[in-house]
């Protein structure tokens, strides 16, 4: 069992990944987004760490994250302990996904505990959600953050909703959502920056599995306390 005091420097560390490895590239002005008079589906993304998650056709899923290996060198610098180190080390990028111009991308982070060495469970949700902000604050300037937790199935799901601008791209302007849950595999967080209300109700309505449970969206209308646009 991990200590819950001990996990949040950690994680804040995980989620600089989380945030940094995210970070949409600028699009030139003046590009049109790309159209197409095809009917959108869903596309389902499926992870070993037992998650399934979909979302519309129209979005494109980015193949593979080069700057991923470097943001990790980067951050294991402020890394105090070999433990934080092999967190570190374990971060997979699950999904990163963008849509239209401006760009809105959504991000899922994973931590597998078989790499890590650790196993968490639902009272460490807040300590590793928490620690994840923290790291998001390390690339965006963060106004008025909502947060409350909500359940799907028998996983506990924590949620936190705010405005946001890239650190020294004022013009770069988003509502910023976070989710975070513990699977039975892992640790996993969702992360979307939604340029408009339409890219952020495609990230909300993803249907997801969970462990094999499987619901109809990840962020459900009906979810108690859930942080108003």
């Amino acid at each position: 069992m991990l200590d819950s005091m001990a996990i949040q420097p950690r994680f804040i560390l995980f989620s600089s990944l989380l945030s940094l490895a995210g970070l949409p590239a600028q699009t030139p002005a003046g590009t049109p987004p790309p159209s197409s008079s095809a009917p959108v589906t869903n596309q389902a993304h499926t992870s070993g760490i037992g998650i399934s998650y979909s979302l519309p056709s129209d979005w494109e899923v980015l193949g593979g994250n080069p700057t991923l290996p470097d943001v990790q060198k980067q951050v294991e610098k402020g890394a105090a302990t070999d433990a934080e180190k092999r967190g570190i080390d374990c971060v997979q990028m699950a999904l990163t996904a963008r849509h239209g111009n401006p760009p809105s991308v959504v991000t899922i982070v994973a931590l597998p505990f078989d790499c890590f060495g650790d196993q968490m469970t639902e009272k460490d949700l807040p300590g590793f959600a928490q620690g994840a902000m923290e790291g998001v604050n390390n690339s965006f300037d963060v106004s008025a953050p909502v947060s409350s937790t909500y359940s799907l199935g028998t996983h506990s799901l924590w949620i936190e909703r705010s405005g946001a601008t890239v650190k020294g791209h004022a013009e770069l302007a988003y509502t910023l959502e976070t989710v975070c849950t513990i699977l039975k595999r892992g640790a996993v967080c969702w992360m979307a920056m939604a340029a408009d209300k339409d890219a952020l109700a495609a990230f909300e309505s993803g249907a997801v599995t969970l462990d094999g449970d499987a619901q109809p969206a990840l962020v459900p209308a009906a979810a108690v306390a859930r942080p108003s646009p």
